[in-house]
This record gives C-alpha cells, sequence and structure tokens, in this order.
C-alpha cells in the first residue's frame, strides 16, 4: 500500500466535506455536539450554521492538500497537512467573527 496514506486523507476529507454539505444544507443547530452546542449560543443559528459550514469546508482541504501530496512525498504531506490546517483554523476565526 504505497498510496495508503493518501487514500485514507483522501477519505476523510471527502467525509468531512460532505458533514459541511450536510450543515449547509439544513442549517440545523442539532447537528452540532452537545457540548459544542452548550458552549455556543448563537443568536441566529441559520446563520451561524451557514458560516460553521464554510469554516468546515474550508477545514477540510487540509487533509485533501496532504492526500494530494502525498502521492509524491510523505514528509512534504505531513508538512502540507500540519501548515495547512493551522491557516484554515486560523482562517476561520476570521470567518466565524461575524456569525455571532
Amino acid at each position: 500500500m504505497e498510496y495508503g496514506y493518501s487514500i485514507l486523507m483522501g477519505i476523510f476529507a471527502g467525509l468531512i466535506l460532505i458533514y459541511a454539505g450536510l450543515m449547509a444544507l439544513t442549517k440545523d443547530y442539532k447537528m452540532l455536539p452537545f457540548r459544542a452546542t452548550v458552549s455556543v449560543q448563537p443568536k441566529d443559528e441559520k446563520r451561524y450554521m451557514k458560516q460553521l459550514a464554510k469554516v468546515v469546508a474550508m477545514v477540510a482541504l487540509a487533509p485533501a492538500l496532504s492526500a494530494l501530496t502525498g502521492l509524491w512525498n510523505m514528509i512534504a504531506a505531513l508538512i502540507v497537512l500540519v501548515v495547512s490546517a493551522i491557516v484554515f483554523i486560523w482562517l476561520g476565526t476570521k470567518i466565524m467573527r461575524g456569525a455571532e
């Protein structure tokens, strides 16, 4: 299994993107885990879910980019995973500031 890492990361990214798509389509606040709903009480739940779906989809790009890089080099794939996850989470905090 030379490309096992890339296959698993691609599946992982795809599943996260499906979850983000479902969040964006339904805008159902109850799709979030219970402990997340306890700590955040947004004024407009539908807008919050729309913004959160954008962030989740963006963060799902980190394992997708890592999977593509893993086809070339494993060390580079791990570096891409860590760096892109940090960048996407940081950008996600900027997007979520307007959601409350």
